[in-house]
């Protein structure tokens, strides 16, 4: 905070959708929204650990977890440490959003672990032994407890779930960029590399047992998925191909590659393993999109996880409220508005054979002045690809309320409706009402 790297600023002085959710959903409805996306924050759910909860595990060849057994004596040991009083809340908001006739999208990880998952501080400070977050094979299993957990409690009332949200932002800006703001902070590339793996496998218990609760406990055949940050890659010169080929395979492919078809990069050299017991675990995938990246080559760096950076000027890169090297508007944020990019990114994810749902589409635009062109421009993109035939079922845009945007805080404003902090009264922005005249009579 002294430096600025983070803001400050703390989720519980935000835009409260603990308290306001019903009349957010009421927003929703009004607008013409038939579907909802909400996320459950583990911390809530189990303030304190699970270690103690046994469950049964078998590793493979490789040292992987291929297996997590969860049965009913676990989840009611689990359940004697769940936090109750969250759980009911979660099917409160959940009801509701049935209720007003909208389909609740389910995502079990957005980022934020519980302290007694990932320290991030003490890691930073260099300790290993503890708390290290995805790092650690032990917050695999772990994660399947809640996952299972969250199933046997919730799964009545969610048919669409996703395991996580963008999983690679953990890897990249956790562990290979320090200057992030993103915890923990460090430059370690192997952790980046555990990370990755661990998230890999995580996802590919969670599907099972999401799957398997839902099922078990209330009969329920949902569809389970992954949120990823798809960023078309471009070389800034021809000479720069191999740089942009190596990060487009190391962010959108090697996790989606595994979980889809079984084939795990597991020293992240380019020779992916196949793991048979990975493969088919992907229902849908979400596609969180909001511009490209230009990549130069790094002389004498090959590696997967650094021979390449981005070049200033370009997609994420850009001076805020300017235009790119290329004469696009940029955002708040400094971030480039290129709708072509959603059309390639719906391209490129055809090659897993799943329906394609944007589940993150949207601008940092505190007067509401770039807004009204990026929906436009987008939502025009995503006719264009329906009219080809691509498999796209769904649209949110990013998002309803202004956001806690990580380590921005609440600088960012990329809702529909402008939130005062200290009184929470919702201000819908012009564009919100452009949105729902959008989306009006649009078909997938």
């Amino acid at each position: 905070m002294e430096s600025g790297l983070v803001s400050g600023d703390l989720p519980e002085d935000g835009v409260d959708y603990w308290e306001f959710y019903r009349e957010d959903h009421e927003t929703a409805q009004r607008l013409g929204f038939n579907a909802y996306r909400i996320g459950v924050e583990w911390s809530r759910v189990f303030p304190c650990p699970t270690h103690s909860v046994g469950v049964n595990v078998e590793l493979d060849s490789d040292g992987l977890v291929r297996s997590v057994s969860v049965g009913v004596d676990a989840l009611e040991e689990l359940d004697k440490l769940a936090d109750k009083g969250a759980v009911n809340w979660y099917r409160e908001v959940l009801t509701d959003i049935r209720e007003r006739g909208m389909e609740p999208f389910v995502c079990l990880n957005h980022f934020t672990l519980p302290i007694w998952v990932h320290d991030p501080i003490r890691v930073r400070s260099g300790e290993r032994d503890v708390a290290i977050g995805w790092a650690s094979k032990s917050t695999i299993v772990e994660f399947a407890k809640f996952a299972a957990y969250t199933a046997w409690k919730l799964g009545d009332l969610v048919s669409y779930w996703a395991t996580f949200n963008e999983p690679m932002v953990v890897v990249e800006l956790g562990y290979l960029n320090p200057d992030s703001g993103f915890p923990p902070g460090i430059y370690d590339p192997e952790m980046a590399r555990l990370s990755l793996i661990n998230m890999v496998n995580a996802h590919s218990l969670a599907y099972d047992l999401v799957k398997e609760w839902c099922s078990r406990a209330s009969g329920r055949e949902v569809k389970v998925g992954l949120i990823h940050n798809y960023v078309p890659v471009h070389p800034l010169e021809e000479r720069d191909s191999e740089a942009a080929e190596r990060y487009d395979y190391l962010h959108n492919e090697v996790f989606l590659s595994a979980v889809r078809y079984g084939f795990l990069d597991l020293n992240l050299d380019g020779s992916p393993k196949k793991k048979t017991w990975l493969s088919g675990k992907l229902d849908w995938v979400g596609l969180n999109y909001y511009t490209r990246c230009v990549v130069r080559r790094k002389e004498g760096d090959t590696s997967l996880l650094t021979g390449y950076e981005p070049v200033n000027g370009y997609g994420f890169n850009c001076e805020p409220r300017s235009r790119s090297r290329d004469g696009n508007p940029t955002s708040d944020f400094g971030w480039e508005v290129y709708p072509q990019g959603l059309l390639e990114s719906v391209e490129a994810l055809e090659r897993l054979r799943v329906p394609v749902i944007v589940t993150e589409n949207g601008v940092a635009d505190s007067d509401d002045s770039l807004r009204p062109a990026f929906l436009k421009s987008h939502i025009e993109v995503l006719k264009g690809a329906l009219d080809q035939g691509f498999g796209v079922k769904g649209y949110f845009h990013w998002s309803l309320n202004d956001n806690y945007e990580w380590a921005k805080g609440y600088s960012m404003k990329f809702g529909l409706q402008e939130v005062d902090l200290k009184t929470k009264e919702r201000r819908p922005r012009p564009s919100a009402k452009l949105l729902s005249k959008l989306i009006g009579g649009f078909e997938y």
